[in-house]
C-alpha cells in the first residue's frame, strides 16, 4: 500500500481533450516513457507531399513542460513517411480547445495511414532552466577532433 501511494505523489496530471473516437492515451507500464498518438483520420498521401496529420488530442501541459514529439520507430517502414521538424515541440502554451496535436509529415511514396494508426509518440519534459553565457578566450576540455571525428566503427 505504501508503494501505491508513492507512485501516485509522483503521478503528473493532464488536462487532454479527445476530438474524435481513438482509443485513449495510455502509457505501457515497464515497456516505454514515451506514449503513442494516433492518426485522427484516415490519410492519403501522394510520393512528395506534406500533410499536417491530425492526432485527435488537445493537451494542457504544466507550467514548466513541454511535450516531444517524434515519429514511432516503424512510422518510416510502415508508411514512408518522414516528420518534417525531426522533433515536434508542444509548449505548455498551446492549450486550447482547438490546438489539436499535428504530426508534420512528408511522404516519400504513395501511402494511405488509416484512422487510428499510431504513427508518432510524445513525453513530457521539463523546460531548460534559464541559462547565461560567459565568454572566455580558451576552454578547459581537451580538443576531441572536431565533429564526427570519433570515427565509424
Amino acid at each position: 500500500m505504501l508503494l501505491l501511494y508513492c507512485v501516485m505523489l509522483s503521478t503528473m496530471e493532464i488536462k487532454i481533450k479527445y476530438h474524435t473516437d481513438l482509443p485513449e492515451l495510455c502509457p505501457v507500464a515497464g515497456k516505454s516513457d514515451w506514449l503513442d498518438l494516433r492518426a485522427s483520420e484516415t490519410i492519403t498521401m501522394e510520393k512528395g507531399e506534406f500533410r499536417l496529420i491530425p492526432l485527435g488530442v488537445s493537451m494542457k501541459l504544466p507550467d514548466g513542460y513541454e511535450a516531444h514529439i517524434v515519429p514511432r520507430s516503424s512510422t518510416f517502414k510502415q508508411w514512408g513517411v518522414l516528420q518534417t521538424n525531426s522533433q515536434g515541440v508542444i509548449d505548455s502554451s498551446f492549450c486550447g480547445d482547438d490546438d489539436m496535436w499535428r504530426f508534420p509529415a512528408l511522404a516519400t511514396r504513395d501511402t494511405v495511414i488509416e484512422k487510428g494508426d499510431r504513427i508518432c509518440q510524445f513525453r513530457i519534459m521539463k523546460k531548460m532552466e534559464p541559462v547565461t553565457f560567459s565568454v572566455v578566450d580558451h576552454l578547459d576540455g581537451e580538443n576531441r577532433g572536431g565533429f564526427g571525428s570519433t570515427g565509424t566503427k
